[in-house]
């Protein structure tokens, strides 16, 4: 991949590879910008959270969808689970060091975002 920017645009030329269905760039992207996977990750850049904190910041989110992403972004390599054996268990999550780039690029994103979100929504320009 080749990177070019100026303060007017951003250039990128990606390998012919990256569009195939079979390309596994395609899968990392479904599961780091799923609509849930977003929203943990930024949560954890804020640093180290229990479940039930992710749930309270994920408003909307499912038990299920919450297990679910958290796995998924576990067994990617950019979330850390901390069990420990307490009564009762504890369970932490945290961002690992692929996690922390990953969220260094996502969290300038949801800002763009939420900055923006008004207007869009309402058709302004």
């Amino acid at each position: 991949m080749k990177v070019s920017s100026n303060a007017t645009s951003l250039s990128v030329s990606f390998p012919e590879g990256i569009f195939p269905a079979g390309c596994p760039s395609r899968t990392v992207l479904d599961h780091i910008t799923s609509k849930w996977g977003v929203l943990i990750l930024i949560a954890l850049s804020e640093g180290e959270q229990r479940w039930s904190d992710l749930r309270r910041r994920a408003d909307g989110i499912s038990e299920k969808m919450l297990a679910q992403t958290l796995k998924t972004l576990e067994r990617d390599g950019l979330v850390h689970r901390n069990a420990q054996a307490t009564i009762p268990p504890r369970v932490d999550y945290s961002l690992t060091s692929r996690g922390h780039e990953l969220s260094a690029l996502l969290v300038p994103l949801a800002t763009w975002a939420f900055q923006n979100a008004d207007d869009i929504i309402n058709g302004q320009r």
